[in-house]
């Protein structure tokens, strides 16, 4: 028998309440090697109870880590979609904290970058791992209940009002996604009434209904301003009732109920009750539950819970709820509900003489300005900006705050992420040998520009390389082979002159394979022990830089 496989070691980003839960459990199952937070002195109290973690205040750091496997996040879930994507374009699967995003268009993001890397994207949805889910689970597929007539779960609590996230996002989507795996279809109808009765922007307190494709009408109660904490999961069928209440002992969480109901003279019910029977659980923590299977998925088994898909569907149906809260109650699909409208976000401007097919996605803030034309299939992300005569191919994907300074071309095959600076005039190609009479479509090669890195102007990227993060291209250099990341390049072909801080300057060294920034104080040292493989942080960024990550 061969030895088992080495376990993955996997970094924590996010220390608080619920991360800290985290990094006890991690910690015990001994994969705990890195933990981040911004805060100093919480970094600093998980360090002493961890001292085998490496602690880290910034996300992009820990990346910088070469021994980390996989990533948790149990950051705010305003980060979630951008660092979930962060991570996931460092080569690492990702264990996201629910809900995955707070919109379904930056959940779909995620879900597609996890596919397209063929990485393990598994969202914390703790009910899944619930010992519990998997009885309620059995009985159900073994008709235990009959047909069921209803459904109706209660999450309340009072306190812990929530700056970002409301009594939707923060407690109805725990039974959301319950319901969804438990039922094994999505609604068709998402009803949703609500109450701001704090008077802030947030909803403290909502009432949603979901039918199903069966006709199973499920009603949903959240509220954060309730006097008494109720966790409770009620599965009404003709043959019986099945109550989960997870505020009760082990022994009671559980309970099903053999009550159906009599007809007599074959028109007036009567309720025949039955006895009442504890349903045994097994004795397992769900969070460890839920990291032993993101283990699992790490090691190969991709049949799992809580996957990309199924995020996507939760975040569609509270979109869904939103929607109808905001149109009095008026049933929405969640298959249809539209993207957020003017006033949640800032539309796309697009330059009266610019051109954008129909099938691209511009993201919101995007600025399309004279002469510009992005083709079908492409997708643009958010706050970028494409200046005058900048052409951008079919399928090609660009990060959010992208900058396409005037007559940049991007071409089928191209990938810029996040932050990338085209300087006027770059371009790329996507045939390593073109021929007028002999079209190669099928020869398209991926280039992948990587977040952060700048092009300068009239520079050329050959097909089928990668530029490193924050790497700098010389104006008019042609690149045709990978750039390191931080590498400063220039030349035809380019060849490394230097290296360049994340803020852009130029880097010192300051010893042997460590460099420093003089601007900013970062410093680095090599991503592995060949230099020229790129360099990495060697550590948080200075201080008046050090609350900006997590």
């Amino acid at each position: 028998m061969g030895c088992p496989p080495p376990l993955p070691r996997l970094g924590l980003a996010g220390l608080g309440p619920w991360g800290r839960h985290h990094a006890r459990v991690l910690a015990r199952l001994g994969v705990l090697h890195a933990i981040c937070d911004p805060a100093p002195e919480t970094l600093e109290q998980a360090a002493r109870k961890h001292p085998s973690a490496r602690p880290y205040e910034q996300l992009e750091a820990m990346l910088g880590d070469p021994d980390l496997d996989a990533i948790v996040l149990a950051t705010p879930p305003r980060l979630h979609a951008r660092q979930a994507i962060e991570v996931l374009r460092s080569g690492r699967s990702v264990l996201v904290e629910k809900p995955l995003a707070l919109t379904a268009a930056e959940a779909e993001r995620v879900a597609e970058e996890a596919e397209r890397r063929g990485l393990v994207l598994r969202v914390g949805h703790l009910l899944l791992h619930h010992p519990a889910f998997e009885t309620l689970k059995k009985a159900l597929d073994e008709g235990t209940l009959g047909r069921l007539a209803w459904v109706e779960a209660r999450r309340t609590n009072f306190g812990r009002f929530r700056d970002v996230e409301d009594a939707l996002w923060n407690l109805a989507v725990h039974d959301v996604a319950l319901l969804v795996e438990l039922l094994g279809s999505t609604p068709v109808e998402v009803r949703c009434d609500g109450l701001r009765a704090l008077g802030t922007p947030r909803i403290d307190e909502a009432l949603l209904s979901l039918r199903f494709p069966s006709g199973l009408v499920a009603r949903i109660h959240a509220s954060w301003l309730h006097p008494v904490r109720t966790r409770r999961l009620t599965l009404v069928g003709q043959q019986g009732q099945i109550v989960f209440d997870d505020t009760l002992p082990a022994q009671r969480k559980l309970l099903l109920h053999r009550h159906t109901v009599r007809w007599r003279e074959g028109h007036r019910p009567e309720a025949a009750r039955g006895d009442t029977v504890a349903l045994a659980l097994p004795d397992r923590e769900p969070l460890e539950a839920q990291a032993n299977a993101f283990l699992e998925a790490l090691q190969g088994n991709r049949l799992g819970r809580g996957d990309g898909a199924h995020a996507v569907t939760v975040t569609r149906i509270l979109e869904a709820a939103q929607r109808s809260l905001q149109e009095d109650g008026r049933p929405v699909a969640p298959s249809a509900t539209p993207p957020a409208p003017p006033s949640q976000q800032s539309m796309p401007f697009v330059h009266p003489s610019a051109h954008v097919d129909p099938g691209a996605r511009l993201g919101p803030g995007t600025r399309v300005w004279h002469g510009a034309h992005v083709c079908s299939g492409a997708h643009v992300g958010e706050a970028c900006v494409l200046g005058q005569n900048v052409y951008v191919g079919p399928g090609v994907r660009i990060g959010d705050r992208c900058r396409l300074q005037n007559d940049v071309s991007v071409f089928e095959g191209v990938e810029l992420e996040r932050g990338v600076f085209c300087g006027p005039g770059a371009t790329f190609t996507n045939v390593s040998r073109p021929r007028a009479l002999f079209p190669r479509r099928d020869a398209f090669e991926r280039t992948l520009v990587r977040e952060g890195a700048s092009l300068g102007a009239n520079s050329t990227i050959v097909c089928g390389v990668t530029v490193g993060r924050h790497a700098l291209v010389g104006a008019g250099a042609v690149v045709t082979r990978d750039v390191p990341d931080h590498a400063l390049v220039v030349g035809v072909p380019a060849r490394r002159i230097g290296w360049v801080c994340t803020c852009g300057e130029r880097l010192e060294e300051e010893a042997s394979n460590h460099w420093r920034c003089t601007r900013c104080g970062r410093r680095y040292r090599p991503a592995s022990r060949d230099a020229e493989a790129g360099l990495r942080p060697a550590g948080p960024p200075p201080p008046q830089n050090s609350r900006s990550g997590t």
